[in-house]
């Protein structure tokens, strides 16, 4: 086993891009209304590589909006629940589409292809785009057929700051949380992306750090981009495990 990656125990896609939000604290900047997802195969054959050679604990996947390209989220969580993972997570704005019965379809595959923990992304700044109400009818249907959700929120300087961003954001959940679903910590904006370009003003002092990067001599998640890149590799060229056999930090490739 690579000794850089003996400590793996998550795996994460980006599932695509596309996103309906266009959010001005999104960490990945600019995402188009529509675009390419990951094959669905494809993801469903890595994880079942990745969790038999590695303990793997979580499997997420997000974007973008990753149920934008939910066939593909279908896969990568029925893969996780067939090797056994046990955490098994999607992050959603929970905004795709606007017709009901399509909502309800798709919290039901989410439902049946394993997905345990379901985190809906809900805070000032999704909501200055994306509509509450939607939102809503997907969460009440995601309550209904017990699957488990809580709220996301993103918080600006800290989650006990008062500004404005922040009081609107508790504003939000405290419609959503009357539905009976509880709030997750969240995370705090740190300045990458669309947060540097709109949100300078708030990022005077220390700022946050990018809690996701990855000390890359340990390596404890393994994360894929929509086009297949992972670890200097791309898993569209060659074999995971193959990629991940020979992956150097030094040369920041392979």
């Amino acid at each position: 086993m690579n000794a850089y990656l003996r400590n793996i125990n998550k795996i994460e896609f980006v599932v695509t891009d596309a996103c309906c939000g266009r959010c001005r604290h999104c960490s990945q900047g600019e995402h188009p209304a529509r675009g390419d997802g990951i094959d669905p195969a494809l993801a469903a054959e890595t994880v079942k590589k990745i969790a038999a050679a590695y303990a793997v604990v979580t499997v997420m996947a997000f974007g973008g909006e990753p149920l934008l390209h939910r066939e593909a989220v279908y896969a990568i969580m029925e893969a996780a629940r067939q090797e056994g993972v046990p955490h098994r997570q999607v992050i959603t704005s929970g905004y795709f589409s606007k017709d009901s019965e399509t909502i309800r379809c798709v919290v039901r595959r989410l439902a049946d292809c394993g997905v345990n923990d379901l985190r809906l992304s809900v805070d000032a700044f999704h909501q200055e785009f994306i509509p509450a109400e939607v939102v809503k009818l997907f969460a009440a249907e995601a309550v209904k057929q017990g699957l488990p959700i809580r709220l996301q929120p993103a918080w600006l300087v800290s989650r006990e700051d008062d500004n404005p961003y922040n009081r609107k954001t508790k504003e939000i959940l405290g419609e959503f949380s009357a539905m009976g679903i509880p709030v997750h910590d969240g995370n705090v904006i740190f300045p990458e992306g669309n947060a540097v370009k709109f949100l300078a003003e708030y990022f005077t002092g220390e700022a946050p750090a990018n809690p996701y990067k990855e000390d890359p001599y340990d390596v404890t998640c393994v994360s894929f981009a929509p086009n297949g890149d992972v670890l200097g590799g791309n898993v569209y060229q060659r074999d995971i495990l193959d990629i991940l056999d020979n992956y150097t930090p030094q040369e920041g490739r392979l």
